[in-house]
Parts: structure tokens; C-alpha cells; sequence
């Protein structure tokens, strides 16, 4: 049984039916999915959700899909893991990381919502799949394009890291690398899917693929024994993340699987390329367009197609917004790893900064739970780190060339 009504436009709340758009026909706001909350009341209850398999779909009925998923079925319930040893540096009392870094397949939280999409997109004809990308949405949809026997279009920036261009090539989709940033690949897919009937996951078929990010959520509340944390950082990109994790913890204090939601959200960007941030610290209702200049280049987009919705939810929620250099970004990446043993990638290391910042601007206290979001693997961003660690010792095959280097090192 599917709960899905219809869509709606997040500014007018004007109704459409569950198709293929994602813009309003009158005011030219975004689309978003519309739910039967009483009619999922009924049925999804604490128990029927333990009862399930551990992956994103045991929260299916809040999935905007019509039949059963088809894709993802191992995506989804990843660690949230207590971070005892990373508190103690930053001098805080309940700490979690909540590590898509080791999501199914490729090591991102974006398997999340290209499940969610790839199966939408099946049951509305599709064949042939695409999408804009940064890099961890293009492996996500290349590598579940490959499972689900579609046809497959990644459209990159050519400066991408080779890290991930090498994840998304072996999977054997067309992957076109246009000589321009994100914002500017971004605009030639929309003109690509305004004339070619292909479902671009994070264009027009928008509205249905970011629901996949609200999982995020519900697992964190469900592994924190349903409750929702006092205070979570997110990485932002477009900014639908930050929007989709805090409509998850509201859907669950609707439907009166958690208390009352008194979470505090978090907006991490890298510097130069924090155009939300910048908003937010200005109270201003418009989101100036950026030219990014970050190592973060997962989160290098300078104008982010949800933006006005991510400031809105991180000031409705009490929260707040800051920025890490790119030095910033390199230690954080190593303080995570040598505290608590997860190599994030560069939005990650955006995510750990920024929570040391939040907490040495005494915006978080120390005594409460903390949630920090890390959505990507190191091994993707290898290049950003590696001028900043150690070299190997080389020694001899011999115990005599080892003790003398260990005599050294005494």
C-alpha cells in the first residue's frame, strides 16, 4: 500500500500528483513529497520497525514509493557510534558519529537517497538514469545503476578527484566530464533533462530522491533508544540534508515514535564555498551565489538548490552555522581518525571542525548529546590529506636495520 498523496510546492502548498516534477507551475517553488500520516500512524509502530530487516527500508512507509523498494536492500543502518575518546578532546560529555562512511555500496550516505530515486524512477518507466555530481552522488548512482540494470549518465566537473572518478568509471555508466564547476554542470543537466526522457535523480525526480536523506534521521533517533539528539552538525552542500534530517525527527514526533523534538541543527560548509553560512550569520533571506574554492569539493557548490529551506531549518531549529578552512578540514580529518579510528573524507573533516568550533564558541554546551554527521569515506579524498601525514620509515630487511631505527626514535 502506498501512503504517498501527492506532491506539494514547500512555498504555496499548492497540490500536484505524484509524477515526474519538481517545480510549482505557479510559483516556481520546489516540490516536495506529501504523506497519509494518519493512515501511517496506524501501521508503523516501534515494533513493526524492529521486526524488520537492519537496512533504510524498515522505515518504509514514510519512502515516497507506491510498491515495494527494489533497490537499496542493503543501504542504510549504519553505526552510530559513541565517540568517547573524540569527547574527551573536545572536552564534551556525549558524543556520536553517525558514519555513513561505510554505507552499502559505495561509502556514502548518497546510497540513501539514489535507492530511494532508482526505485521511484522504475515504477515511473525510466530506463535510463542520471544525475549532476560532485563525486559521492555519481558512484552512488553508477554503482546501483549497474545492480538495477539501467542505463546510466554521470555528468562530473572535470576537475573531480581521481578517487572518485575511478569509483564511478568501474562501474561502467557514460560518464561526461564538463570543463566547469558543479553550478555549471548542475545547469547543463537541466537543460539535458527539459529534452531527453532520462530520470536525473537530483533534478526531476527530485521531489522523490531526497526523501531517501530522512533515514539519516530515523536511525539516529531509533539507535539513541527513540529519542532525538540535543544537537547534531550536518555537512551542506545543496542543503537538502539538513532539511530532510530535520523533516525525518518531526515525522517521528508526529507520529509519536520519539518525544518531543528539541534538536538544535548545525550547517557545516568548507570556506569558500559557504553560502548558507554566510546567510545565516547575516540573517538574510537571500543566498548569494558563491564561485566555491574548498577542498571539500563534495560540498563545493555555490548555489545551493536548497539553501533559503537549510537556513530557515537551522534557525527554526535554534541552531547555527560555521565554516572550516581548508587546514581546518585536513585536522579535522586526522583528529577523527587517530581518536576514534574513521577516515572520513573532506566533508567530514568540514563536519569535525566545525563541531570543535560550535563547542569552543560555547554554542554547544558540553553536557548534552551531540551528534555529528560524517556522510563520506576517506579512502575517496585520499589527495587531501596525503602531503599532511608522515612519510613510511624504510629500514632493511634485517633486525639490525630495525633496532637502529628504533634506537633512534627512543
Amino acid at each position: 500500500m502506498s501512503y504517498i498523496k501527492g506532491l506539494k510546492c514547500r512555498e504555496c502548498h499548492r497540490h500536484y500528483p505524484k509524477e515526474v516534477l519538481f517545480v510549482c507551475e505557479y510559483c516556481f517553488g520546489s516540490l516536495e513529497v506529501d504523506y497519509d500520516y494518519e493512515a501511517i500512524k496506524k501501521v508503523l509502530t516501534k515494533e513493526k520497525i524492529l521486526s524488520r530487516p537492519k537496512n533504510m527500508w524498515r522505515y518504509k512507509e514514510l519512502l515516497p514509493l507506491e510498491g515495494e523498494p527494489t533497490d537499496g536492500l542493503n543501504t542504510g543502518f549504519t553505526p552510530l557510534i559513541r565517540a568517547n575518546n573524540l569527547a574527551k578532546v573536545l572536552g564534551v560529555k556525549e558524543l556520536y558519529i553517525k558514519d555513513d562512511s561505510v554505507n552499502h555500496p559505495t561509502l556514502s550516505f548518497k546510497d540513501r537517497v539514489v535507492a530511494v530515486a532508482l526505485s521511484r524512477a522504475k515504477e515511473l518507466g525510466f530506463r535510463t538514469v542520471a544525475c549532476a555530481s560532485t563525486g559521492n552522488l555519481a558512484n552512488s548512482v553508477s554503482a546501483q545503476a549497474a545492480m538495477a540494470g539501467l542505463r546510466a549518465y554521470i555528468f562530473i566537473p572535470a576537475d573531480l578527484e581521481l578517487g572518485k572518478v575511478i569509483a564511478s568509471l568501474i562501474y561502467a555508466p557514460t560518464v561526461v566530464a564538463v570543463e566547469g564547476n558543479y553550478d555549471e554542470v548542475n545547469r547543463l543537466c537541466s537543460e539535458i533533462a527539459s529534452k531527453y526522457k532520462w530520470a536525473f535523480v537530483n533534478i526531476n525526480i527530485r521531489p522523490y530522491y531526497a526523501e531517501g536523506s530522512k533515514t539519516y534521521a530515523y536511525e539516529i533517533a531509533e539507535q539513541l533508544n527513540w529519542r532525538a539528539p540535543l544537537h547534531i552538525v550536518v555537512p551542506s552542500a545543496g542543503g537538502s540534508l539538513i532539511t530532510k534530517i530535520w523533516k525525518g525527527l518531526k515525522e517521528f514526533e508526529k507520529l509519536g515514535l520519539i518525544p518531543e523534538v528539541k534538536t538544535k541543527v548545525y550547517c557545516a560548509q568548507g570556506k569558500g564555498s559557504s553560502p548558507i553560512v554566510t546567510a545565516i550569520k547575516e540573517n538574510s533571506d537571500i543566498i548569494k551565489p558563491v564561485k566555491p574554492k574548498t577542498i571539500a569539493k563534495s560540498l563545493a557548490i555555490g548555489n545551493p538548490a536548497d539553501g533559503y529551506y537549510a537556513k530557515d531549518t537551522v534557525l527554526q531549529s535554534g541552531g547555527w552555522a560555521e565554516e572550516a578552512s581548508d587546514e581546518e578540514i585536513v585536522e579535522a580529518i586526522k583528529l577523527l581518525a587517530s581518536t576514534e579510528g574513521i577516515f572520513t573524507e573532506t566533508a567530514g573533516g568540514v563536519t569535525v571542525a566545525v563541531t570543535k568550533k560550535l563547542i569552543e564558541q560555547k554554542r554547544i554546551p558540553p553536557d548534552e548529546s551531540i551528534v555529528i554527521s560524517i556522510t563520506g569515506n576517506g579512502l575517496k579524498t585520499q589527495e587531501a590529506v596525503y602531503e599532511k601525514l608522515p612519510k613510511p620509515i624504510k629500514i632493511k630487511p634485517t633486525l639490525s636495520s630495525f633496532e637502529e631505527y628504533h634506537r633512534k626514535e627512543q
